[in-house]
């Protein structure tokens, strides 16, 4: 009996804006007409006390160690990463309305909306995990959930070689791009550890000097003695009050900055990302998505044109404040690794960049490509 009052119950404590404790479980089905055993009205409150308190019956999987996403595909199907790719969960809602609910307290949690209306919603949650969430009929075959639960780890490059993501001899090429203040872009596919890898290099950064960090949902959690960040905001029910990564940078140029670091780009935040690498600012730096280094100046082009900026405007910056380009790659094993190390390259006659690999970071020593290039020596004084 207790799954067939469950939704009803439910209801009642959120229309009445009640907790789910044993006296108003009890008020409710009072006002239900139901008559409810002892152990029936046990198994309601904790049935309850997990659908309307923190993530529901998803929070025994973000408690697993080492997880890094939570899938929600539909009633049916929830899935879980915990460090060596996707698998079934096993666990299931009772219904879509129950998938629908809890995707809808989460967003509230984070101050968002979540309904006919405004069908997507992509928030930070309080406890650090980054919520998207698809309603039907724009999502199949049901309400959509992607948690995404920020590293509980630290790593910084010693880690990383410890973890087989890269060699000790590639580690001190990256000790070299931080020392030599490049101005770089960490490029990767969802999940491959794009923000892991950019946390680990910004450890690097020396105390003294401050890093300004921009961000659309905070990412990155650095144990830098001189890290400050800046986090944007959507506009409110009214619309007003909007902040975006453009009205970020204008503020973070004012905190003087050492090194400006954009976080994830998507859009038309790409233009805060160039302006932040041709302010003077060496060293500056972000993640972008990109299928390897190549692709990044046509990666960057097109959301930049999306953005209003022009071809021949991109390539300049580019070519002006982007050193190098890393690329972090996830193996189909689940283990992510740093796969290469590209520069930017000039073509005088047209205008535009090309990133081709200067290192891959394969085996315990990395492959050389383009030996005598201006960048790699000016990192080997600093190796």
């Amino acid at each position: 009996m207790a799954r067939d009052v469950l939704p009803a119950v439910r209801d009642w404590l959120v229309t009445n804006g009640c907790d789910a404790t044993e006296r108003h479980v009890r008020r409710s089905l009072d006002a239900l007409g139901v008559v409810a055993e002892p152990e029936t009205l046990t198994r309601l409150v904790a049935q309850l006390t997990a659908d309307l308190v923190g993530a529901g019956a998803l929070q025994p999987l973000l408690d697993l160690p080492g997880v890094t996403d939570v899938l929600v595909n539909g009633p049916g199907s929830v899935w879980v990463d915990t460090g060596t790719g996707l698998r079934d969960s096993g666990i299931s809602f009772a219904d879509e309305a129950a998938v629908r609910a809890l995707a809808q307290r989460m967003a509230a949690q984070a101050g968002r909306r979540l309904d006919d209306a405004s069908p997507f919603v992509d928030a930070r949650l309080p406890d650090g995990v980054r919520l998207h969430a698809a309603l039907p009929p724009l999502a199949s075959p049901g309400t959509l959930i992607s948690l995404r639960v920020p590293a509980q780890r630290r790593f910084d490059l010693d880690r990383l070689v410890d973890a087989g993501s890269v060699s000790e001899a590639g580690a001190e090429w990256l000790r070299a791009v931080m020392s030599a203040r490049c101005g770089f872009l960490v490029t990767g596919s969802t999940g491959s550890g794009k923000t892991t890898v950019l946390r680990a290099l910004l450890e690097c950064v020396p105390a003294d000097e401050r890093i300004v960090a921009i961000e659309e949902s905070a990412e990155l959690q650095l144990r830098h003695p001189h890290f400050v960040r800046l986090e944007t905001r959507i506009d409110n029910a009214e619309g007003r009050g909007r902040v975006d990564m453009t009205d970020l940078m204008r503020q973070a140029l004012r905190m003087r900055p050492d090194r400006v670091v954009v976080g994830e780009v998507r859009g038309a935040e790409v233009t805060a990302l160039l302006n932040a690498m041709n302010t003077g600012h060496e060293g500056s730096c972000g993640t972008v998505h990109a299928n390897d280094v190549a692709a990044l100046p046509a990666r960057i082009e097109s959301l930049a044109l999306a953005a209003g900026l022009n071809r021949t405007a991109v390539h300049s910056q580019l070519a002006a404040g982007l050193d190098a380009v890393l690329h972090v790659r996830r193996d189909h094993d689940g283990r992510r690794r740093i796969d290469q190390l590209g520069v930017v390259i000039p073509d005088a006659g047209t205008g535009l960049v090309a990133v081709r690999p200067l290192l891959t970071f394969t085996g315990t020593r990395p492959r050389l490509h383009l030996p005598g290039h201006p960048l790699l020596r000016r990192l080997e004084r600093w190796r």
